[in-house]
């Protein structure tokens, strides 16, 4: 069976004033970033992962089109003006084109019915693709009792979240309590068209979204790419894989 080809966003831009160039390499400019652990993470579950660059809208059908699944990756805030809210003064630093190019593709492989998995920038991105909203700054609706921003590397877990028994998510990570790791301060807040919440962190900030139709359409709040080697979360790229592989074989 052919390996499916699963587009990855990077909605992380290095502005040329930070960046380090070789003295023999290219002159400073703005570069994409983009953590080698989530093409890793597609590559160990039996796809093709491949970068998707922002490009202008009209090239976007085209490209998405030549996807089998999406992966949302992590990354900044998103521009709070894409869903309709003034800033927060906790606000980090944004890059609107680059939000509006992912929630775009979100959009284009939402109506296309490809599997699509996000991932904590990517899990609000998918909420803000479906006209939902999102707490700007934890701090200010959580009591304070977890830190969804932990210091620990991402390869270790700090907080539980609890999974929604009979959810897709449980189907594939299994239902109850589930150990995460946590780099974040925004998070859902009003669920958009067709979504659930299914997982929570013990302070009630939202861990989990998924759409009610038939295409995976999932999200976690938790860096599951760094979590691979642990069979429960690596299930989540499988799942990914696997259902991108049936619109492969469907589109043949």
């Amino acid at each position: 069976m052919s390996r499916p080809l699963i587009g990855v966003t990077t909605s992380e831009m290095r502005l040329p004033r930070r960046t380090k160039p070789l003295p023999e390499g290219d002159p400073p400019q703005a570069e994409l970033a983009l953590g080698i652990v989530y093409a890793r993470a597609v590559e160990l579950a039996g796809g093709l992962p491949v970068v998707l660059p922002p490009l202008d809208e009209d090239a976007i059908p085209a490209l998405v089109g030549r996807l089998a699944g999406v992966c949302l990756s992590g990354g900044p805030d998103l521009d709070p003006a894409a869903y309709g809210a003034d800033p927060h003064p906790q606000l980090g630093a944004i890059e609107p084109s680059l939000d509006a190019f992912e929630v775009a593709v979100a959009r284009r492989a939402d109506a296309l019915g490809l599997p699509v998995l996000g991932i904590c920038r990517g899990c609000q991105a998918l909420n803000v693709a479906r006209d939902g909203t999102l707490h700007q700054h934890l701090p200010d609706v959580t009591d304070g009792s977890i830190a969804h921003r932990q210091t620990a590397s991402g390869r270790e877990t700090t907080h539980t979240v609890d999974v929604a028994d009979g959810s897709r998510l449980a189907a594939i990570v299994g239902a109850g309590e589930l150990d995460v790791n946590s780099f974040h301060h925004q998070a859902v807040d009003r669920l958009g068209r067709g979504l659930r919440a299914v997982a929570w962190a013990p302070d009630g900030v939202i861990e989990g979204i998924e759409s009610d139709g038939g295409a995976l359409y999932l999200g976690v709040q938790w860096h599951v790419e760094t979590l691979v080697d642990r069979p429960r979360h690596a299930q989540l790229f499988a799942a990914l894989v696997a259902a991108a592989a049936g619109e492969e074989r469907r589109a043949a």
